[in-house]
């Protein structure tokens, strides 16, 4: 025991066996006796036992539940992509009838799934074909309402700005087309904000938006010459107005 001396604190409860060793050092070290441990580890699994039990039953079901979940996620997702493709038949063997049923039970039963979202687009198209663009427009507003998938959203507002510019609203057109991401499809936007410009009689930023639309087009896309018809009918009607 050289260099250490036993030193009990000078006031040590009867119910506390701890033994305070002082170093010449001044470190000090603490010894619980293996009794009053196992106490304390009974007394506490007493009073967090039921908790600690809880928790893990929770998480277990968390994990079950979650994987039960992702299941019937795949499943209600397999349903969706088949009455989607029944719709599709449908319209390949012209019963409007029968395309109507199916896309209303699809938006219905499948609110959240891109599946409906594309339903409801196409309802949209063929209404404006039909020239109910009223009903079209409540389609496609269903259709954006109901998208969830990023990379979807910016197509259905694309829509939804080509058939305000249909409705000759211009001004909700431009707005619609200001809320897409310019990463997303920015030349069939730039083009489309184009169109709008010419309709509002705003020729020069018309311009600006088809070249910019241009600029986005790859050299082979075969969308440019219609651009370039565009740019060329801005450039005559810029010289008549001179």
């Amino acid at each position: 025991m050289d260099g250490f001396i036993p030193v009990v604190a000078g006031c040590v409860d009867a119910h506390d066996s701890r033994l305070v060793l002082t170093k010449g050092d001044g470190m000090e070290f603490e010894a619980y006796d293996d009794y009053e441990q196992n106490e304390r580890v009974i007394k506490w699994l007493r009073e967090n036992g039921l908790s600690i039990a809880v928790g893990v039953i929770v998480g277990l079901v968390g994990i079950f539940g979650w994987q039960q979940w992702r299941t019937h996620q795949a499943r209600t997702e397999v349903a969706a992509a088949q009455l989607y493709q029944e719709i599709q038949i449908a319209q390949a063997s012209n019963q409007p009838e029968v395309v109507t049923r199916l896309a209303d039970e699809l938006m219905k039963e499948h609110s959240k799934s891109p599946y409906a979202v594309f339903a409801a687009s196409d309802r949209a198209r063929q209404q404006v074909h039909a020239g109910e663009l009223d009903k079209a427009a409540v389609s496609l507003d269903w259709a954006a309402a109901h998208v969830a998938n990023t990379a979807l959203k910016p197509l259905i507002q694309l829509r939804v700005a080509q058939l305000q510019l249909a409705r000759d609203k211009g001004a909700a057109a431009l707005a619609t087309l200001d809320g897409i991401p310019a990463t997303s499809f920015s030349g069939m936007t730039q083009e489309l904000r184009g169109d709008v410009l010419v309709k509002l009689g705003r020729l020069d930023d018309a311009r600006k938006a088809y070249q910019a639309a241009m600029s986005a087009l790859s050299t082979e896309a075969p969308q440019r010459g219609v651009l370039q018809m565009k740019l060329d009918d801005l450039a005559v009607a810029g010289k008549q107005g001179a």
